[in-house]
């Protein structure tokens, strides 16, 4: 199971009251993005709501895939936030504040970690093929980016 299947809307109950209408707790679910991220269910939201869930769309939506929101884009940019955070030396609880304070949004920090391990090894398998295949360049890449994880 994906991190951005383990990424939840912070304030659900709260939110579904203001908007009238139930959808998911998931992120990253269809029926979540869809509801959120048109303009009507928008305008329902509380200022402070209503500022957080422009940010994601701004941060994390913005592609010019035909199925955006539903192309993938977004699960991608998450993932790339997640580890940059890593990669500042944010541990998975200080990661979960985070993304509540930016966003909105919770994961378990068991998850969090469960998905900075798995990077991890990732990252030392590209770099174990990549050394095997001659590519010592994406090897080099792959080593430092697993370094900068690690710290």
């Amino acid at each position: 199971m994906a991190i951005t299947d383990k990424i939840y809307i912070k304030n659900h109950r709260q939110i579904v009251s203001q908007l009238e209408t139930s959808f998911p707790k998931g992120a990253f679910k269809g029926a979540t993005l869809d509801i959120l991220f048109q303009g009507e269910g928008l305008a329902k939201l509380d200022d402070a709501t209503q500022d957080r869930v422009l940010d994601f769309a701004e941060d994390f939506l913005d592609c010019d895939c035909e199925a955006n929101p539903h192309c993938g884009c977004a699960e991608r940019k998450f993932v790339r936030y997640l580890l940059e955070l890593r990669e500042q030396g944010l541990g998975p609880d200080a990661i979960v504040d985070v993304m509540g304070d930016d966003y909105m949004l919770y994961a378990y920090p068991g998850d969090v970690l469960s998905f900075l391990d798995d990077s991890v090894r990732t990252l030392e398998a590209v770099e174990t093929l990549a050394d095997v295949e001659g590519h010592t360049e994406a090897a080099r890449r792959a080593q430092q980016t697993r370094q900068n994880l690690v710290r």
